[in-house]
Parts: structure tokens; C-alpha cells; sequence
């Protein structure tokens, strides 16, 4: 079944493998798409995958994580993101858009003196270091228009879909969280206030860019850390959604905590039991909801991509570490070279970013560069 095609409100995949967003380094440093993030969309397409989700594209300058992170944030950046678009549908794939917001991450905010932007300031967080404030109720309301600008944007530059990222540490999680986000006011509080600004941005986005355009959502639903969201509530949230009228749900972990279990790009994925690791998520939200649900987290074998799909557990599978080092792995499952990926977790990619700099993958079958992404 997972090369059998998709679909996803109007959308239709060619089959049900995803390209899980991914943060490429490879932006132009005004946020404009580069020659080198042309090459490596269209080698993804060129290498079988359906749905290529792109790396987290800015939907305000107050959000910006990386001086090389693709923006959305103005009409000059439509251009060079309608010749990706082009260059990912002549070889056949779709490809939506990730709206994204840093929130208390964005650490390359270009405004002089400048300070991230958060739910509610946390003193003495052991997984945050960084100076930030508590963004205002107009504050607020300008972030919510910006992603609905973006999605306008996206659509005019003839993406199949957006996807909204309210998972790991950015904004939409930051807000999810009990442990981020104390604010006293209708944003904070019960679990109902906390999803406010979801449902305030799936609206603008719904009155800009239309009814009938695909908008999905990467949801967070459980922290890597004591104290901070719980599965329970976070199923609820996911419910939520799906019920409020996303078109899809991407499961995936909230807020990180210690590197690299706390996280959603674990290391050691060495057995079949370490695969899948957001499966038993992603199994009781998809028996709940009426939407596609998407699986990623540690998938490397085939059979068990498979599995999870003929059993109902979800309706794709979300790669990303495993397309750094193969980015044809999906052509070679299709052509029957039923092999687990090459890609060890062994996170080298991780702490290239981590340390500022493009990531490659050494495990890779080519002697060059596959293409400089990973997992955000």
C-alpha cells in the first residue's frame, strides 16, 4: 500500500512516502531560494518520494532561527519559490510549504536589538538558554496574520498544500506546552486557551488562502521531559485539530529535552524496536480521527513502513535523515531492493547544524555532498 497513491484533501501523492520538513542551510542569506536548494529538490523528486514537505520557511521576520532559513515573509521571495515548485512538479511529486515561527529559538531576529519572542518568559529552563519576553496580545495577533499572508503566498506560488509546524521547540509548541507557555490571559491556562493560537492561525489561513486548499498541521504531542505536556493532553489537542478542519496531522514530539533521546531525532536506531519510535502516538490518534494521519521518527525498513500502513496505523510514512544519505531510496524500494536504509542515526548531520554548519551525510553512497539537510 505505500506505493499506492495518496491523497490528502484535493491533493492526490503518487504514493504515500513523505519528505518530512527538513532544514536544508542552503537558503540565500535574504531568505530566497538558492541554486543549491534547486538541485536538491529536484534530486528528491527525481528519487520517488510523493509528498515533499520543505524546510521550515519563515513567516515573519520576529521568527527566523538561521541566517540561511527560506522566508515567506514578503512577495519578493514568490518567485524563486515558484520555480521549486515547478521544478518538483515536472518530476512528478508534491510539495507543500512549512509555515513556521522560532518563538523563543528565533536566535537571527535581523531587527537591532531585537528579543525572541515567547508564550511566557521561563526562568532557570535546563532545556532553554537565551535571553526572551512574553510577546504582547498585538504581538500575538501580527504572527497569526503572518501565517496567513504566507499561505497566500505559498498558494500564489503554486505549492500543493502548507503545513503549519506546531511541533518540536518553536512557537506553536512553546504555546501547547503547560511548561512554556503561563500566561494568565485567553492564550494560556487550560488546554483550550493553550491551542488558541492554532485555531486563530488555521482560521486566517483558512479566509486567505481558501477553503478548498490543503492545510496541514505537524503537531507536538508530547514533551521529551517530565514536566511538560503530556501524551493525554496532547492526543486531545491533535483531536482538536482534526475536528477544527486540518487536513492532515504530521505526529511528532513537542518541546525537546536531553539530546538526543528527549528529541525528536533519537540516535541508536539499531534494532527493529527502536523504529517507529512515535507509532503508539500515532496509532490511537489515527483510530480517533477522519483525517490522514503521517508516521515518521526512525523508519528504516520497508516491511515495517508496510505494516503500518495495511494495519490502519497511519495513512503515510515521514522520512527525513534516511533521504539525506539516499535521496533515490524510494525508487530502489519500488524497484524491489526491499533493504533497510543505509542511514545509521548516528546524528553526524545533527551536530553539523548544531555547530552552524551545512550537514552531510558521511554514511551517503556518493562520494560528494547529497545535499546538506536535516531534521527540524
Amino acid at each position: 500500500m505505500v506505493f499506492e497513491p495518496g491523497k490528502i484533501k484535493g491533493m492526490v501523492t503518487r504514493n504515500r512516502f513523505v519528505r518530512s520538513a527538513t532544514y536544508d542551510g542552503l537558503a540565500e542569506r535574504d531568505g530566497r531560494v538558492s541554486a543549491g536548494q534547486m538541485r536538491l529538490y529536484a534530486d528528491m523528486a527525481d528519487g520517488g518520494v510523493g509528498l515533499i514537505v520543505s524546510g521550515i520557511a519563515c513567516v515573519h521576520p520576529g521568527g527566523r532561527i538561521s541566517p540561511v532559513q527560506n522566508s515567506i515573509a514578503g512577495d519578493e521571495f514568490t518567485p524563486g519559490l515558484q520555480r521549486l515548485t515547478r521544478a518538483v512538479h515536472d518530476r512528478g511529486a508534491k510539495i507543500a510549504l512549512q509555515l513556521f515561527h522560532g518563538g523563543r529559538e528565533a536566535k537571527y531576529i535581523k531587527t537591532r536589538n531585537a528579543v525572541p519572542l515567547a508564550p511566557s518568559v521561563v526562568e532557570a529552563d535546563p532545556y532553554y538558554e537565551g535571553v526572551h519576553r512574553a510577546m504582547t496580545e498585538d504581538e500575538i495577533r501580527e504572527v497569526v496574520a503572518a501565517f496567513g499572508d504566507g499561505a497566500q503566498r505559498a498558494r500564489i506560488a503554486g505549492f500543493d498544500a502548507v503545513q503549519v509546524h506546531g511541533a518540536h521547540a518553536y512557537l506553536l509548541s512553546q504555546f501547547l506546552s503547560p511548561h512554556t507557555n503561563r500566561r494568565q490571559d485567553e492564550w494560556g491556562g487550560s488546554m483550550d486557551n493553550r491551542l488558541r493560537l492554532h485555531r486563530e492561525i488555521y482560521s486566517d489561513i483558512r479566509r486567505k488562502a481558501g477553503p478548498d486548499y490543503p492545510v496541514l498541521i505537524k503537531l507536538g504531542v508530547e514533551d521529551g521531559f517530565p514536566g511538560g505536556l503530556r501524551f493525554a493532553e496532547g492526543k486531545q489537542a491533535a483531536l482538536r485539530l482534526a475536528e477544527l478542519g486540518f487536513d492532515a496531522l504530521e505526529i511528532s514530539q513537542g518541546l525537546r529535552g536531553e539530546r538526543y533521546e528527549g528529541t525528536e531525532y533519537r540516535a541508536r536506531i539499531d534494532a527493529p524496536d527502536r523504529e517507529a519510535y512515535n507509532r503508539a502516538w500515532c496509532r490511537e490518534i489515527k483510530a480517533r480521527v477522519n483525517v490522514p494521519v503521517m508516521l515518521g521518527g526512525g523508519l528504516r525498513t520497508l516491511s515495517l513502513m508496510e505494516e503500518i500502513v495495511q494495519d490502519q496505523e497511519a495513512d503515510f510514512v515521514s522520512l527525513c535523515r534516511p533521504l539525506i544519505c539516499e535521496p533515490g531510496l524510494i525508487n530502489e524500494w519500488r524497484a524491489g531492493r526491499d533493504k533497510k536504509a543505509r542511514y545509521l542515526s548516528c546524528n553526524n548531520c545533527v551536530k553539523m547544524i548544531f555547530k552552524g554548519k551545512p550537514a552531510r551525510c558521511i554514511h551517503s553512497p556518493a562520494e560528494k555532498d547529497p545535499g546538506t539537510a536535516v531534521l527540524v
